[in-house]
């Protein structure tokens, strides 16, 4: 009897602990943003531009997860950033209480008109999101020389690598470890 009021007891105190680790648990961002909108570089040619500033950036249509729910043309904030030499730059976008900090930048591919950078960063959003690392994708093209071009960017969440269990792995292995003292405790005394 004392043996099942002990693995009771530990039982219960096993699913406080879990539901205290469900709790405290943020959610991590999912998804893909596909913003646009117009950029001006230092330089009329992307050969040598290595710095852009932003104006007109709005959301594009086939966002996914967490950013599913950003109507088409919803207005994004967007900071100046420097892509060579990569640079840090937090808060490179913000929208719907989503923010991008970029922490890396790799120019892909460029030429007098046009430029290719990637990269990753990490995505934070309203309370109850964990913040998530992310790749994203930095494209313009320039006509001629002129000094607005065009951009688009997108961003792509890496949720699910790193991400915790909920507590369930900790529940799993309180459970055996119980299982294991039950065992000892009735055929250990042998």
């Amino acid at each position: 009897m004392k043996l099942i009021k002990t693995l009771l007891a530990g039982l219960a105190a096993m699913v406080i602990a879990g539901g205290f680790a469900l709790s405290a648990q943020a959610t991590p961002i999912t998804g893909m943003l596909n913003i646009a909108g117009t950029a001006n570089f230092n330089t009329s040619s992307l050969t040598t531009a290595s710095s852009a500033t932003f104006s007109d950036v709005i959301t594009l249509g086939g966002n996914t997860g967490d950013f599913a729910g950003f109507a088409v043309g919803t207005p994004v904030v967007m900071a100046s950033y420097t892509f060579d030499p990569s640079t840090i730059t937090n808060g490179l976008w913000s929208v719907g209480g989503f923010t991008f900090n970029l922490l890396s930048s790799t120019v892909v591919s460029r030429s007098a008109i046009f430029l290719s950078v990637s990269g990753t960063g990490i995505i934070t959003g309203p309370p109850g999101f964990d913040p998530t690392p992310g790749t994203w994708a930095f494209t313009s093209q320039n006509a001629g020389g002129h000094p607005a071009d065009t951009f688009s960017f997108s961003a792509n969440t890496s949720a699910g690598a790193g991400v915790p269990d909920s507590g369930v792995t900790l529940a799993l292995l309180g459970a055996g470890l119980m299982g294991l003292a039950a065992f000892r405790a009735k055929f250990g005394k042998v």
